[in-house]
């Protein structure tokens, strides 16, 4: 899409806080008003769209695709979005560790084993670790906790956790990040430990060191998006 405004500005409207398109109210893609929770969320969004330059990416607007997301798609049906997010506690990463070797096994065990132990201690939501890539069934109560967890989010935290959880392939990840556990950058690290072994061991794939400065860029997104929601 071409650029068709001047300037974009962030100004506090009836019920929550708006952005400017040359003076005039944007709304969301889906034609509803376009209402966010804080100022700084505002502002940033703002920013996304003054930094345009003659076309409008919207790929280099993260922030305004996870806001448009929460108004047009999470608000109105908030359950899909919450099953989605709580499944991933079926199989999460952090609870299958490797057979072999040691080493990455010990590794697993260091850093992913406080992360099972602060959810069952956060949530209530006991989680069962195995060795191997073979899934099993994880306690019904844990699966409940998580999912109410997560049930209680209000739609624009909702939004930031699936959009974490989904990069990092773990909801054990995405709440750490969530509660301010772990850093976007933490987070990033610890969902790739797998793959940080094999580069150590075998050297760069230039491919997978695209897919995952994809990801770190989708989980630093979420990790702003959360914190100015907290400003």
């Amino acid at each position: 899409m071409k650029r068709f405004y001047q300037q974009a500005a962030a100004r506090p409207e009836t019920g929550g806080h708006g952005v400017l398109l040359d003076g005039k109210p944007m709304r969301s893609p889906a034609g509803r008003p376009f209402l966010l929770p804080t100022a700084g969320l505002a502002e940033a969004i703002a920013a996304e769209w003054q930094s345009q330059g003659e076309q409008i990416k919207p790929a280099s607007m993260p922030l305004m695709q996870l806001a448009a997301t929460a108004i047009d798609r999470v608000a109105d049906e908030p359950g899909a979005t919450v099953k989605g997010i709580a499944g991933f506690a079926e199989t999460d990463l952090v609870c299958y560790r490797a057979e072999g070797p040691r080493s990455l096994f010990e590794r697993q065990e260091q850093l992913w084993q406080p992360l099972v132990d602060w959810v069952r201690l956060q949530y209530d939501a006991p989680l069962i670790v195995v060795t191997g890539i073979m899934p099993r069934s994880q306690p019904p109560e844990a699966l409940r906790a998580i999912e109410a967890a997560v049930a209680a989010l209000e739609p624009f935290r909702l939004t930031a956790l699936a959009a974490a959880t989904a990069a990092a392939g773990s909801v054990v990840l995405g709440l750490a990040l969530l509660e301010g556990r772990l850093t976007g950058a933490e987070v990033h690290d610890l969902s790739l430990l797998d793959e940080t072994y094999q580069t150590e061991r075998w050297g760069v794939d230039e491919e997978a060191a695209r897919r995952q400065a994809d990801l770190k860029a989708e989980i630093q997104s979420a990790e702003r998006f959360l914190t100015l929601l907290s400003a």
